[in-house]
């Protein structure tokens, strides 16, 4: 799926960026993530994220994602989406006008009982950095939803903050960028870039790594 998108981007970025982490760096990187109040939850693979992800999240409850390649690909939009479990407010606020309800989708969007998404980078000192076009997923990240959790491969570990950015700008964005062309066609870009480095609720946000490449 990664050549497809971007067939031109560089091997050596693609293997930096794109490799999933073997398991001493995840597990200190787990570590750093829980002592910055970031609860940490293993999976194995996507399918088994899915069924993590799923069983985390009461039935009823309201429930928010971005456009996450990374939810997409472990099938857990689907899941939330058809399963008839859970309240899911992105198919409704597709069908609403913008123009004329464009109040009643912000609240809807800032502050549902779950969030779900993904990061582009995680530090191996426990931060977290997500880099948005729009940024409506990023409001519930800080503090608008009840709960988050985030999928997140292992090829998003990162030493820092500065190889973090480099993440971004050099391996997330251009595959974003041509999944936006692709499927919506126009031009994605980095506006808004958000720094998790602690949360002070406990239990607020989890984090699901998943032990091999999965999302940008």
């Amino acid at each position: 799926m990664i050549t497809q998108l971007n067939p031109n981007l560089d091997r050596d970025i693609q293997r930096r960026f794109g490799t999933a982490a073997d398991d001493v760096r995840v597990t200190r990187t787990a570590a750093a993530l829980e002592a910055n109040g970031i609860g940490v939850l293993r999976a194995a693979d996507a399918a088994d994220a899915k069924r993590i992800v799923l069983g985390l999240i009461p039935a009823g409850s309201q429930v928010y994602h971005g456009a996450s390649q990374s939810l997409a690909d472990s099938g857990i939009t689907e899941a939330i989406e058809k399963s008839g479990r859970f309240d899911p407010i992105r198919p409704r606020i597709w069908s609403m006008d913008r123009k004329t309800q464009g109040d009643e989708i912000r609240r809807l969007t800032s502050s549902p009982d779950v969030m779900l998404g993904s990061v582009h980078a995680v530090t191996e000192t426990g931060s977290l950095v997500a880099a948005s076009m729009g940024g409506s997923q990023l409001g519930p990240y800080v503090s608008g939803a009840g709960r988050v959790i985030l999928v997140v491969g292992t090829q998003k570990i990162v030493s820092d903050l500065d190889e973090a950015m480099s993440r971004v700008y050099d391996y997330a964005f251009p595959l974003e960028d041509a999944r936006a062309q692709a499927e919506y066609g126009i031009h994605s870009a980095v506006n808004k870039v958000l720094i998790i480095n602690r949360e002070i609720t406990p239990g607020r946000i989890t984090v699901v790594l998943v032990d091999e490449v999965l999302g940008f």
